[in-house]
């Protein structure tokens, strides 16, 4: 196997939209979109997304396997977020998602973030196991997903980054 992680540019909104959507119709529960909005974007809003949000690809064997993506706060210039991440079903287990989360680790720390912080589903032990391993710390915040999803619970949890 070989895995490589990509930093999508401004130019690769085809990309971005074909890996998202695919995301949500894998793990609709996983994702406060749904599967329904996002196909419906309008390309100015998967060129928007490349311009705000940092997305990284996992390429596994020359396929896109998984993707995740990094967001800051603008209420708060020490905190960013860790969003969007998916790993394909016949990628899982191969250590894509570490991959991919210390991918936005490292974003996050040469951006000088003190915090990177997610929410995830409560359901999703697997997610929740990964990030614990990699060292993110539940913060006791939990909130519902907006509707039609509000029967879906997330808790947030925090990696403190060192800074310096």
């Amino acid at each position: 196997m070989k895995m490589e992680i990509q930093r999508l540019s401004l130019d690769e909104c085809a990309r971005l939209r074909s890996i998202r959507l695919t995301a949500l119709q894998d793990a609709p529960q996983a994702f406060e979109t749904t599967f329904q909005t996002a196909v419906a974007f309008p390309p100015e809003s998967w060129q928007r997304q490349l311009q705000n949000l940092p997305t990284f690809i996992a390429v596994v064997d020359g396929v896109d396997s998984g993707m995740v993506r990094g967001a800051s706060n603008p209420d708060d210039p020490s905190l960013a977020y860790l969003i969007s991440l998916w790993v394909a079903p016949k990628a899982r287990g191969l250590g894509i998602g570490q991959a991919l989360i210390e991918a936005v680790i490292a974003w996050a720390g040469s951006e000088k973030y003190a915090r990177l912080v997610l929410d995830v589903a409560e359901e999703n032990e697997p997610a929740i196991a990964l990030y614990t391993r990699k060292g993110f710390k539940p913060t006791g915040q939990t909130r519902t997903l907006p509707p039609p999803k509000d029967h879906i619970k997330e808790h947030e949890m925090v990696l403190e980054l060192s800074v310096g």
